[in-house]
């Protein structure tokens, strides 16, 4: 049975912890506050966003208000511990701390995970939880991350479970060998990768599992009306190829008066197995961008036209669930 109605759109907290570009405390406040001004009631952090500091910094920006009208999700699998020197991180966050992070998806590692988490944050519970990229710990997730979780789950510790990956392969043995609520899918439902469609999002819709869809501008690539030429794409830099195909995309958005970034935060809407979206803003300017974007109306012939011209792939959802 579902769990979620529509979350709409949610803010992503990696980018208050300073992802690729250092974020204030001051910012990373008003960022927080500028969401819950603009009605956004979903938002996604975890303890590997800066070494817990983005975990810190939406807790304060979300002390005071109504707990029971939002919906928190973190993630275990990455314990942050202390060591005796500072450093500057080497996971792509500007920030420098004595904090490191190892992974761990042992009980022990999940139990105290989420006790790190709900005191960074300032909290008494966690909404959904989210097993965080297993990519090379698929059996250790399996054995004791997801039993862990289902325990909490039914004893009413936390609410939904799920996993957060930026592929669909693992993903999709997760939500058809466990009983999971919720996947966070990164980058693999987008506007330009829509590959979604081949294996995870059907095992979704068969098996009650809903989506929550994240990374959909790929990192930079589909952020802007035109992407730049050093733009990246799943955080590393876009191959002539990708870039192409986005300036295709926008010459079609453009001839129905649509931007390209407005686009791609509509698309993933209209799958029935998504249940919102979370995007990741460092500023309230972003946040007020995104949510302009959020509420652009898209003509349903845009849709059409980008199939007709071979931009979007057939079987793409594109109309209301």
């Amino acid at each position: 049975m579902k769990i979620f109605g529509d979350l709409g759109i949610g803010l992503g907290g990696a980018p208050l912890a300073g992802l690729q570009t250092e974020v204030t405390e001051e910012d990373a406040f008003a960022t927080v506050n500028a969401a819950w001004d603009a009605g956004w009631r979903f938002f996604d952090t975890a303890p590997h966003y800066g070494l817990g500091l983005a975990e810190e910094r939406l807790g304060r920006g979300l002390a005071g208000k109504p707990r029971d009208e939002y919906v928190l999700s973190s993630k275990v699998g990455r314990i942050i511990y202390d060591s005796d020197t500072e450093a500057p991180d080497d996971q792509g966050f500007a920030v420098v701390s004595k904090r490191r992070r190892r992974f761990d998806y042992s009980r022990d590692g999940v139990l105290r995970s989420i006790e790190d988490s709900l005191r960074r944050i300032g909290t008494d519970r966690l909404d959904i939880v989210f097993v965080h990229d297993p990519d090379d710990h698929y059996d250790e997730a399996v054995a004791t991350a997801f039993p862990t979780l289902i325990e909490l789950r039914d004893q009413g510790v936390i609410g939904a479970i799920g996993s957060g990956m930026n592929q669909t392969a693992m993903l999709t043995r997760f939500v058809t060998e466990i009983d999971i609520d919720v996947i966070m899918l990164a980058g693999r439902y987008s506007l330009i990768d829509p590959d979604g469609l081949d294996d995870v999002l059907p095992a979704c819709l068969a098996n009650d599992v809903q989506v929550i869809a994240v990374g959909v501008f790929n990192s930079g690539l589909l952020s802007q009306p035109r992407p730049a030429s050093d733009t990246t794409f799943n955080y590393a830099p876009a191959a002539e190829a990708l870039i192409f195909k986005a300036n295709q995309l926008a010459d079609v958005c453009e001839s129905h008066g649509v931007t390209l970034p407005a686009a791609a935060l509509a698309f993933p809407r209209f799958h029935p197995a998504v249940a919102g979206i979370a995007v990741g803003c460092r500023s309230p300017h972003e946040v007020q961008v995104n949510h302009d974007l959020y509420g652009a109306e898209i003509p349903a012939a845009l849709w059409s036209d980008l199939k007709s011209a071979g931009l979007l792939r057939a079987d793409a959802p594109t109309t209301e669930p």
